[in-house]
């Protein structure tokens, strides 16, 4: 009995019940700031792409410094003088800047992803094989979404060296026989064309000209400008609008051919 007596005296020698409403006053603020902050979202304040991600990294600073600023109260209530603290971390600073070096690249290289415009919330970026839409940018990593599979992807900010922007461009090569003349190539991809851009999420579409002249085929080249969100689909829509009035126009889809002679 004696010895919870002594430990219950123990933990209210720490302030436990102290540094408990410290936390839950904490949380509670951080939730109130953050609500404010989804409101404005809401009242389009941050409407355009680059406010969203402001907005994004806005919440995440707020949550790193409630978390900051919560534990060094906690230590305080809790006899740690805080100031010795910070005195010490200066003098351990070599050695901790060391040991957090890359939690330091990831913030600088998160900041300057924002200050360069390098991309924002709801851009289409690649990241090796990866096409993504970028849902989050913060302090130390960016999240995308992938738009194949929809799997969410946390890339460290550090390597934005290998994130590209996707471009709103898609190029397709139609390969023709060569038996069929130019002209009638040419018609035939100015019928494609007029298919393709009836297709949803097709922005434009215009014919570049032969392409290639490849082994089995000519290759005439067409770009479209769509959505990178949607340029999955809009490929798969372009290609059988493709087939469709190749076909319509009695041109079939060369193909590789190997003869064979028998003596």
């Amino acid at each position: 009995m004696d010895n919870m007596k002594t430990l219950f005296e123990k933990i209210w020698k720490m302030q436990f019940l102290n540094s408990l409403i410290i936390i839950i006053l904490s949380i509670i603020l951080y939730k109130m700031l953050t609500y404010f902050l989804e409101k404005s979202e809401e009242k389009n304040t941050f409407s355009s792409k680059k406010g969203r991600t402001y907005l994004k990294l806005i919440k995440s600073i707020i949550r790193y410094v409630f978390a900051i600023i919560t534990i060094l109260i906690v230590l305080q209530l809790n006899g740690i003088d805080v100031s010795s603290v910070l005195t010490g971390v200066g003098i351990l600073g070599v050695i901790f800047g060391l040991a957090i070096q890359d939690w330091l690249k990831d913030i600088i290289r998160g900041s300057s992803i924002l200050s360069d415009n390098y991309f924002v919330v709801g851009d289409i970026v690649k990241y090796k094989d990866i096409e993504g839409k970028v849902l989050v940018i913060g302090l130390k990593t960016t999240k995308i979404q992938e738009l194949k599979t929809g799997n969410i992807l946390s890339i460290a900010n550090r390597n934005i060296e290998e994130i590209e922007v996707v471009s709103k461009i898609i190029h397709i090569d139609i390969p023709m026989p060569y038996e069929v003349p130019l002209d009638k190539a040419e018609k035939a991809i100015s019928d494609i064309n007029s298919a393709i851009k009836k297709n949803d999420n097709v922005e434009d579409i215009r014919y570049i000209g032969v392409n290639d002249l490849a082994d089995s085929s000519i290759k005439y080249l067409i770009e479209i400008i769509c959505n990178p969100v949607y340029k999955l689909q809009v490929r798969r829509d372009a290609l059988r609008s493709i087939l469709d009035e190749m076909a319509k126009n009695n041109i079939s889809v060369p193909y590789n051919q190997i003869d064979v002679h028998q003596k």
